[in-house]
């Protein structure tokens, strides 16, 4: 316990799954939370949930793929409590089906890439500059094992990618700083946005090749384990770390 104490976070998708199982993990660990997502009832919901454990914290509605929501919504943090020490980038989206390469759909690529790559990168422009202010902080985003090997449709695999590949960056701009950035990337993890794929969907072909590059037999990840790694890479017992795609999939692509 205490692990983040004094620690204000933001956590993009806080509304379910791993963004609700980090809120209330990093609320029990004495952060102050301030939790985002796009629908305001289940926002509200895990907020009552932390309140009831006597957490500390702010849900704000917010659409990320809007750089004018996230600046809101990091100058709401900072108006609240005053800074923000830590930025959690877990909203994201799947692609319906896992369309691979030769066909994948213009709109899913359009949705995908405005939440997952654009709305990652606004909230970290907001925080980043909130960050300098006070000369700390901690940025870990919520990639995925598809963004290292490839497994998944074309639209999200290009997505997670970047989000490595921003994440390097993040952490070479702000190197010697004390502003760190890091990312998890978890296999296949119990969620309900997972839950709610329909199987009747899902790309043969592209399902076929995953097999084959993949032990399907490894458990998957749930939102608690995602969470523990979150806290680590937020706290100051990762201090040294930046830079860093931990891959989280117990095994499952080695």
């Amino acid at each position: 316990m205490g692990r983040l104490d004094g620690k204000v976070a933001i956590i993009t998708g806080g509304n379910s799954g791993v963004g609700a199982a980090t809120a209330k993990l990093f609320a029990k660990e004495g952060a102050k939370v301030v939790i985002t997502a796009r629908r305001e009832a289940p926002l509200k919901e895990v907020a009552s949930e932390i309140t009831a454990d006597k957490g500390d914290v702010l849900p704000v509605v917010t659409d990320i793929s809007k750089k004018g929501d996230a600046e809101k919504l990091v100058a709401k943090a900072v108006e609240t409590y005053g800074k923000l020490d830590i930025l959690i980038n877990n909203a994201g989206v799947l692609e319906e089906g896992l369309k691979p390469i030769d066909r994948f759909s213009d709109d899913d690529l359009d949705r995908i890439v405005d939440i997952n790559e654009k709305g990652t990168m606004y909230c970290m422009r907001a925080a980043t500059a909130e960050m300098s202010k006070t000369g700390y902080g901690s940025i870990v985003n919520v990639a995925s094992i598809a963004g290292v090997m490839g497994c998944g449709g074309a639209a999200y695999v290009a997505s997670k990618a970047a989000i490595i590949g921003v994440t390097r960056h993040t952490a070479l701009r702000f190197a010697g700083t004390n502003i760190r950035c890091n990312a998890v990337c978890p296999g296949t993890i119990v969620t309900p946005m997972v839950s709610g794929t329909d199987p009747a969907n899902l790309d043969s072909d592209m399902m076929g090749q995953m097999a084959k590059h993949s032990d399907m037999k490894v458990q998957p990840c749930m939102p608690d384990d995602v969470a523990n790694i979150l806290l680590f890479l937020a706290s100051d017992e990762s201090r040294a770390i930046t830079g860093q795609a931990l891959q989280t999939d117990f095994g499952g692509t080695l």
